[in-house]
């Protein structure tokens, strides 16, 4: 919990690492922060902590992400569509080999809070999370996706397939 992490030992690093969440959230311009709109549902929000570890089993950072309670969404109330693509591994597998017998050089990468990246087509609310400090009766009106949010995947999906088209990418015909 918030509360057992920012109490022990490792408190410190806990502290930083929700500090760097926060500001991933503000620099991405995911929320703003709005007094308790009446009549509208506020989804909750809670943190998720975790120590990521390196191969050797060393501990690599400590990750602590906002997360929406989307479980308390309600389809056709507070989204529409859920629905985002996933490559088929047949796919994937047939890309490699066919890249393996051309001699290709592969890369992958991550990107890093991918879901605050994509904008949000709901008006959705969510509680400012436990342990940040704000104004009392202050909510977050969320601008982009956060995880946790049911139609986040599918807002992501949609933002990066815009961006891969508009540099010249073209998607496969058998696998969207």
């Amino acid at each position: 919990t918030v509360e057992e992490a920012l109490g022990g030992d490792q408190a410190e690093k806990w502290a930083e690492a929700m500090d760097s969440e926060l500001e991933s959230l503000w620099k991405n311009g995911v929320y703003v922060e709005v007094a308790r709109p009446i009549g509208k549902k506020v989804i909750g929000s809670k943190w998720v902590l975790r120590i990521k570890t390196n191969s050797a089993g060393k501990v690599d950072k400590y990750k602590a992400r906002v997360v929406a309670k989307g479980y308390r969404q309600m389809e056709g109330v507070d989204y529409y569509e859920t629905f985002a693509p996933t490559v088929r591994f047949e796919s994937i597998r047939s890309l490699i080999a066919f890249g393996v017998a051309e001699g290709w050089n592969f890369d992958q990468m991550d990107v890093s809070t991918a879901f605050l990246y994509a904008d949000l087509e709901e008006e959705t609310f969510v509680e400012v999370p436990e342990g940040v400090s704000g104004v009392e009766g202050m909510v977050w009106r969320l601008l982009k996706c956060l995880y946790g949010l049911k139609q986040s995947p599918r807002m992501w999906n949609q933002t990066i397939d815009k961006v891969l088209v508009e540099i010249g990418f073209v998607r496969l015909k058998t696998d969207h």
